[in-house]
């Protein structure tokens, strides 16, 4: 896939003072705001959710909150002839004591298609997570204006894609001339669920993700429920995703489930078929694959938990570990290597009545050979080039002719 985007902008934010050259106030609504599940009107402005309230008062896990409520795949869609947008947004960041922080998260602006500018929010909310203490603090900060400038003036379709990995509420977008919900252009809807790396871990910016990248290869509409830290089989996700509209289904699981130490193999073989059943009782034709995990040393061989390596914190870098026993795979503790195992048994298992059924090995977007050359940074996230790469390979296994995702 050849690299489809321009250079770096970094946009200046427009000071409180400054003139608004007459723009006027642009309605946002669920046909503006794409890629969310549910969108939440709080004081401040609108929150876009990537799980229902239903399935988040199922079980208020404070990760899955943060992450669900991270607007990975969430972008403001539109038409219109303007050549000056403002977006104020109220974004809220998690920073962890003891931890380097993440860099502010970016803000990607495409004009039909192609990326033409890109910022970051100055602003908002600091929530501070002691893991130690067991603390969690909150400081509050002002909302931000974003200015995207230098538009080109004809009719266009503009989408501004909110960072991965910061909760966004979407307080207003302003412009200098009136814009329109862009109508129904028959692109196919792709419904993914994962893990960290899906929800775009260490990807540069929300539009280069992995899934992402993909989505824009495949020509489909993302619809990303991937959940830093939370790909864990959740009875609530499968029916999320059962009662959503979508033209093709992929999950990609395994890694969570090891690295959280969260079922042995007696759980996890009935939790992966009732979840399929569950997609299935919604969408009981519709292209569905399922994806094992990428290569990842620590956990191929060595079950769970993960946890962050303390030596390296010490040195200010994030780094993971497995903290299990190999010897225990056998009494039935996870490792990536017996979830991919089962996890092609159970689709060759079930395709056998279920032809539109598919399996892709994690390993072919990301095997040993590519640690070789491009090594997880932390040993558990890829970084920005192994997310293209992923996103190169998935799409010529996936989208490309013959693949899963092929339109009839």
């Amino acid at each position: 896939m050849a690299n489809r985007y321009n250079r770096r902008l970094a946009l200046p934010i427009r000071p409180m003072n400054a003139p608004l050259h007459d723009l006027i106030a642009l309605p946002i609504g669920p046909d503006i705001l794409r890629g969310a599940i549910d969108i939440e009107t709080t004081t401040r402005g609108l929150l876009p959710h990537r799980l229902p309230a239903w399935a988040r008062a199922q079980y208020p896990d404070p990760q899955l909150a943060m992450a669900e409520s991270q607007p990975s795949g969430v972008r403001l869609v539109l038409r219109t002839t303007a050549t000056l947008l403002e977006l104020d947004t109220l974004p809220t960041r998690h920073v962890y004591a003891g931890v380097p922080p993440r860099p502010l998260g970016m803000y990607d602006l495409l004009v039909d298609g192609e990326r033409v500018a890109q910022t970051t929010a100055i602003g908002g909310d600091v929530v501070t997570i002691d893991m130690r203490a067991g603390t969690v603090t909150k400081q509050e900060g002002p909302v931000a204006t974003l200015r995207f400038e230098g538009l080109p003036p004809r009719d266009k379709r503009v989408e501004i894609w909110l960072p991965y990995h910061e909760i966004t509420e979407v307080v207003a977008l302003r412009g200098n001339a009136p814009a329109h919900p862009v109508a129904d252009d028959g692109r196919r809807v792709w419904l993914h669920h994962g893990s960290s790396i899906s929800h775009g871990s260490n990807g540069a910016s929300p539009t280069t993700i992995w899934t992402a990248l993909a989505a824009a290869a495949g020509g489909v509409d993302l619809l990303n429920l991937g959940f830093s830290g939370s790909a864990l089989l959740d009875p609530f996700v499968a029916r999320t995703m059962r009662d959503t509209p979508a033209d093709v289904l992929s999950v990609k699981i395994g890694i969570n489930l090891v690295n959280a130490d969260l079922m042995r193999m007696r759980a996890f073989v009935p939790a992966v078929h009732g979840f399929l059943d569950t997609l299935r009782d919604g969408h009981p034709e519709t292209p569905l694959l399922i994806v094992s995990p990428i290569y990842c040393p620590i956990h191929e061989t060595t079950p769970g938990p993960g946890a962050f390596d303390v030596e390296a914190l010490a040195e200010g870098k994030v780094m993971f570990l497995a903290t299990g026993n190999p010897a225990d795979s056998a009494a039935g503790k996870l490792t990536l290597e017996t979830i991919r195992r089962e996890l092609a048994r159970i689709v060759e298992q079930r395709a056998k009545h279920d032809p539109h059924l598919h399996y892709l090995d994690g390993r072919e977007l990301y095997g040993p050979a590519d640690h070789e050359t491009l090594p997880l940074p932390d040993r558990l996230h890829p970084d920005a080039e192994t997310h293209r790469l992923m996103a190169e390979r998935f799409a010529a296994k996936v989208f490309a002719e013959s693949g899963p995702f092929t339109p009839l």
